[in-house]
């Protein structure tokens, strides 16, 4: 089987960035974002997307190079076939047009999972996130204008995150071929111990 990346899809707060943080801590390879947008140093988890210059994203060599709202996205040629190269298993963020270019380049090695949020739980989050009534009505205007709530009928996979996240981490766990199946004699004491 060939080595895989998966990318994680979905609207705003629809919960890529925890989850990606999530396998992150556990080692899972992660092929970085690197982007123009101020904004982006003030993420929580500062190694999900590296700032760059817009100067210097125009000199980059990018596989995948995407623009939202006024600022530039990138994933490097060199780090996609790296990790190829070098993981088993690795993940990464994409938006929609992020998976068109990069459907062309990495038919084999690529799987999509799209992450399936409804809209009280997207602003819920984005409450939590401290952002305003403006910003909410972008990121879920935005989601709608482009079609981000049907992206799911072109992933490879689904995963409703709706409510538990360390449901959700299972699900791409299992996904991602990362979980260990049980063996029957687990069962059985786990069986065994419920009963008592």
């Amino acid at each position: 089987m060939a080595n895989q990346i998966f990318a994680l899809v979905g609207p705003y707060a629809s919960g890529k960035n925890t989850l990606i943080s999530k396998l992150m801590d556990l080692g899972v390879h992660y092929i970085p974002v690197y982007s123009t947008s101020d904004a982006m140093r003030l993420k929580k988890d500062k190694r999900l997307v590296n700032f760059v210059s817009k100067s210097a994203f125009a000199q980059g060599d990018w596989m995948v190079k995407v623009a939202y709202k006024g600022d530039y996205y990138g994933i490097k040629k060199q780090d996609m076939l790296d990790s190829i190269k070098s993981n088993r298993v690795s993940v990464t963020l994409l938006d929609q047009n992020g998976v068109k270019q990069l459907a062309k380049l990495m038919t084999a090695n690529l799987k999509t999972v799209y992450l399936m949020t409804d809209y009280v739980s997207l602003v819920d989050r984005m409450l939590r996130l401290g952002l305003n009534n403006t910003d909410m009505k972008y990121h879920l205007e935005y989601a709608e204008s482009n079609n981000e709530f049907n992206f799911w009928k072109s992933a490879d996979y689904i995963i409703k995150n709706t409510t538990d996240i360390d449901t959700a981490f299972n699900q791409l766990m299992a996904i991602m071929g990362l979980s260990v199946n049980a063996t029957a004699e687990t069962i059985q004491k786990l069986n065994y111990i419920s009963k008592k």
